[in-house]
């Protein structure tokens, strides 16, 4: 029997996710983590991107989060998110019109312009898109 964790996925909406898994790979903010048992203890920022669970017996879980922090600790692995969807509800064409959207939105800049949150706009749209296309490419369909 695999050495498990377990892992809770949190957001203000309320937990999608709780159980034991074997590994939690997400895309922290100086590049990307393996989580398993015996990890050493931290708190790191999270990048909007897929979460990936490895459970028990090797089936694969992903979601999504918009970005958050995890926390690690001996036995459990805490993932608190802005916003988080299990990457198989996420919505290609969608993700693809919203980095359009953004990439309008940077070049056409009005008068009341944001640049900082039109950016993060883009970073979240590109983080869901390039999601959703790696688990197509891994998965087919």
């Amino acid at each position: 029997m695999a050495m498990t964790v377990h892992c809770d996925i949190v957001s203000a909406e309320g937990e999608i996710f709780s159980g034991l898994v074997e590994m939690v790979i997400a895309h922290g903010s100086l590049g990307d983590l393996g989580i398993a048992l015996g990890h050493a203890p931290l708190i790191t920022e999270l990048k909007p991107g897929p979460i990936r669970l490895i459970k028990q017996g090797g089936e694969a879980e992903v979601f999504y989060i918009s970005g958050g922090y995890l926390e690690v600790q001996p036995n459990m692995v805490k993932v608190l998110a802005d916003t988080v969807q299990r990457a198989a509800d996420l919505d290609e064409a969608s993700a693809q019109q919203a980095v359009q959207a953004a990439e309008k939105a940077l070049h056409e800049r009005g008068a009341e312009f944001d640049y900082g949150s039109a950016a993060a706009r883009l970073a979240e749209a590109t983080a869901q898109l390039r999601t959703v296309q790696q688990i197509r490419k891994k998965f087919g369909g």
